[in-house]
């Protein structure tokens, strides 16, 4: 279930399956600098189910922007345990900063209002982070 695999889009990145409530999420994993640094820049869709989900190398207010990213997304900061600390909503191509309320681990973007149609919000519980593998 949350074998590690090649993607098949995107920058070659791992794909990882994680969970939300009753949903399935295919995340590609930006574990390393040079991943998290693109992030999903220059993407002009992306399917309903997947996400990427960035692992960080420390726990630490990580902040997220959107310079050169095409898509609208939400992203969710989780803690150690894969717990949602909060959920911001992004623009497209914009430098502004949203940021993690409280020291954060892992990073979830999904397009924009996944989160939210879902029923998903601060406080529940992301499965699967725990076989992420180690940030580089």
């Amino acid at each position: 279930m949350a074998a590690l695999v090649p993607a098949i889009v995107g920058a070659q990145m791992q794909v990882a399956e994680l969970g939300a409530g009753m949903f399935r999420i295919e995340t590609e994993v930006a574990y390393t600098g040079p991943d998290r640094q693109l992030g999903l820049m220059n993407r002009k869709s992306m399917p309903a189910h997947r996400g990427m989900v960035f692992v960080f190398p420390q726990n630490a207010q990580h902040c997220m922007w959107m310079k050169n990213t095409l898509l609208p997304l939400s992203v969710a900061f989780l803690d150690d345990g894969g717990r949602i600390l909060n959920i911001e909503d992004m623009q497209p191509q914009t430098e502004d900063n949203h940021c993690a309320a409280a020291p954060a681990r892992f990073a979830l973007e999904m397009n924009l209002g996944w989160f939210r149609e879902r029923g998903i919000k601060a406080g529940d519980l992301i499965r699967g982070t725990e076989r992420l593998p180690a940030p580089r």
